[in-house]
């Protein structure tokens, strides 16, 4: 068992991991930049060292300074949460090199998935269905180009190999603009990631975001938890998501679900991790793996009853998996809405001082949050300020849960999305389940 975890991470997602390392009786060690020293998992945390300045570069993203920190208050393990370096393969070996265990899969594991053209040459060898494209990077010859792109048909999308975040892609119609579209691309992609390496991929019309949870020991032993529906997105981020995803058979649903678990026994996983498949047609196209704990893992939580970052913790302690396939048993509907300190209309962020923050309550009603009322949002970080979620025996049920919490949510001082929520909880397209990735936004637009 894990002795000492520093988590190495600010707001919800660092006081999720505190709390699980106090149920578990672990020790924690809070890092955290100038701003962030009224965090309430600074607050409650073991010991706390200020790692630098606002700029993530000079705290968040310090790797020198992570590992001091757990050197000097001597932890053994650290806990990098989502975003910053979670999935950053060389923090990662570089925090085992010192002596300390990485909460998550290996080095090796994250540089393998971190690549889209490798990640989607393992999954094919593992039988876990792809989109149709490229096999591997587009070559220099541009006649071998336009001929792979008359094979998969119109209209592809070309996509840096490294990239993430939904950046470093272009979608092509037509045969007349595929060279120059692929070279700004590539442009884009050595600019933005470090590598122009790209490749291509057939372009679904209308497909839905649809991803499955897994956790692995490295041990030998690996489980799937079920589905998670996150296609209500705005400039590829999500903004609510839910669990199990509608309308998915339930044939169609174990057999991408026994997969997933087959392509972490043949990689070695270790850890929690998500594989994110576009949906169209009943069929699932995978394209890309997170190596981390995703921002709506708590959806999976209440229908599973499964502590993901407990887990986590479990796993990287050298644990194995206290149970199989057979005993996840998947109960009910969770929701999840994102709320962001931005205006509800025009999204930009909403830094300040939150003067009064009242969470709803309720059966079935969960908020993840770092705020407090008196707690100043920072405007140097995203702008996520906490996690909406309700659990009910059936969607209907979770969904009126989730319009009634909104309805109790007060957060004064500062502008929030909760609006948009709101609208979009009785949005009927929604109600009736399934909308496509491309829904909010051309809702958004249509309503300008």
């Amino acid at each position: 068992m894990l002795e000492k975890v520093l988590i190495a991470n600010r707001g919800e997602i660092a006081l999720r991991v505190l709390r699980a390392c106090k149920e578990l009786g672990i020790q924690t060690v809070a890092v955290h930049s100038v701003p962030d020293r009224e965090l309430k998992h600074v607050r409650l945390a073991d010991e706390v060292v200020c790692i630098g300045p606002a700029s993530s570069a000079k705290s968040y993203l310090n790797v020198p300074a992570i590992i001091s920190a757990a050197e000097v208050t001597n932890a053994d393990s650290i806990h990098p949460g989502y975003g910053f370096l979670s999935e950053n393969a060389d923090f990662a070996d570089q925090v085992e090199k010192s002596g300390f265990k990485f909460i998550g899969p290996t080095g090796d594991t994250i540089r393998l998935m971190g690549d889209k053209v490798s990640a989607k040459q393992t999954m094919e060898k593992s039988g876990v269905p792809t989109v149709p494209g490229s096999a591997g990077a587009l070559p220099d010859d541009p006649d071998a180009v336009l001929k792979i792109a008359r094979e998969i048909g119109y209209p592809v999308i070309v996509k840096a190999a490294a990239g993430g975040g939904g950046r470093g892609m272009r979608v092509v119609h037509n045969e007349e603009v595929l060279l120059s579209s692929i070279q700004v691309t590539q442009s884009e992609a050595a600019a933005a990631f470090g590598s122009p390496v790209v490749y291509m991929e057939k372009f679904l019309q209308r497909p839905r975001h649809v991803e499955i949870q897994v956790l692995a020991d490295g041990q030998g032993n690996a489980v799937h938890l079920g589905d998670r529906d996150c296609s209500l997105q705005r400039r590829h981020q999500k903004v609510i998501e839910e669990a199990p995803a509608p309308g998915i058979p339930p044939e169609v649903r174990d057999e991408i679900g026994e997969a997933c678990v087959q392509a972490c026994l043949t990689m070695g996983y270790r850890g929690a991790g998500t594989f994110e498949f576009l949906y169209e047609d009943g069929g699932f196209y995978f394209i890309e793996m997170n190596t981390r704990v995703q921002v709506e893992h708590p959806v999976t939580e209440l229908i599973t009853g499964v502590d993901i970052v407990r887990e986590q913790l479990l796993i990287a302690g050298g644990e194995k998996l206290s149970f199989s396939q057979s005993d996840v048993q998947f109960r009910g509907h969770a929701f999840e809405c994102r709320l962001n300190a931005e205006d509800p209309k025009t999204f930009m962020p909403s830094p300040g001082r939150v003067n009064k923050f009242h969470i709803p309550g309720g059966h079935g009603v969960r908020v993840d949050s770092h705020v407090y009322s008196g707690y100043t949002v920072p405007p140097h970080y995203d702008s996520l300020i906490g996690k909406l979620i309700t659990h009910g025996h059936d969607r209907e049920s979770a969904l009126a849960k989730m319009r009634q919490a909104l309805d109790e949510l007060v957060v004064e001082g500062i502008r929030t999305n909760a609006p948009l929520h709101q609208t979009l909880v009785v949005d009927p397209s929604f109600q009736a389940g399934g909308v496509s990735i491309h829904y909010l936004e051309s809702k958004l637009e249509s309503e300008m």
